[in-house]
């Protein structure tokens, strides 16, 4: 049976993990150390998937370089060492990514707007590091929705964006994998509004993150 994706790329925060109060709190406790006035929890929300730097260009347009570095020191101190908000897995996921991976048919990669040290702390905590072939952070290249995180990912592993599919729950995710050119699939249950996402054209959008391995396997039937 052939397939027609070779790479699933997952967005984390928003789709593989409910992160969103934990994120929202740290932001929060950060302008709190600054003495500065927080965003309201609907802006901090909105930028949940953008690199640091561009999620504090949104909230504080305009800032200065050294307020947003003083800002994401504040944030990673709470994030990686002092809030304790609990970020669970959505349902699902763990179970999703196992049986992708045991099945052999799909190399698994991450494009996340996390820094390397708050990926590599959740993949730890969650015990998933061992699925994935691959992971980029914003930290390390563009913020989405710039393509370079899955232009990156696919040149390490050899994939073409035709064979390539994009999972997120954000407009960033969707608009990266345009700009990537490679298929995208939504998610309605992260932070944007499932209009947000439609309007970019999805392939789909599933309401429950267990429901990817029959959306695939529909897919592929399809072709066949």
């Amino acid at each position: 049976m052939s397939r027609e994706f070779k790479l699933l790329v997952f967005d984390w925060d928003g789709t593989l993990m409910d992160s969103e109060a934990r994120i929202v709190a740290c932001a929060r406790a950060a302008a709190e150390s600054m003495s500065i006035e927080s965003p309201s929890d609907e802006a901090i929300r909105n930028i949940i998937g953008l690199g640091l730097m561009e999620a504090l260009e949104v909230l504080f347009p305009g800032s200065e370089r050294a307020f947003k570095e003083r800002f994401i020191e504040h944030y990673r101190r709470y994030f990686l060492h002092e809030d304790s908000t609990p970020s669970l897995l959505f349902p699902g996921a763990r179970e999703a990514l196992e049986q992708l991976a045991e099945s052999g048919d799909y190399m698994l990669a991450v494009a996340t707007g996390k820094g390397r040290p708050g990926l590599n702390k959740v993949l730890v905590e969650t015990g998933l590091q061992e699925h994935f072939h691959a992971t980029r952070c914003a930290d390390e290249t563009f913020s989405k929705p710039h393509p370079e995180m899955l232009l990156q990912i696919m040149d390490e592993l050899g994939v073409e964006p035709g064979d390539t599919l994009m999972i997120g729950d954000t407009e960033y995710d969707l608009q990266m994998a345009i700009n990537a050119k490679t298929h995208s699939l939504a998610v309605s249950y992260g932070v944007h509004e499932v209009g947000r996402l439609q309007a970019l054209e999805p392939l789909g959008c599933l309401d429950d993150i267990a429901q990817l391995r029959g959306w695939l396997e529909t897919r592929k039937e399809s072709i066949n």
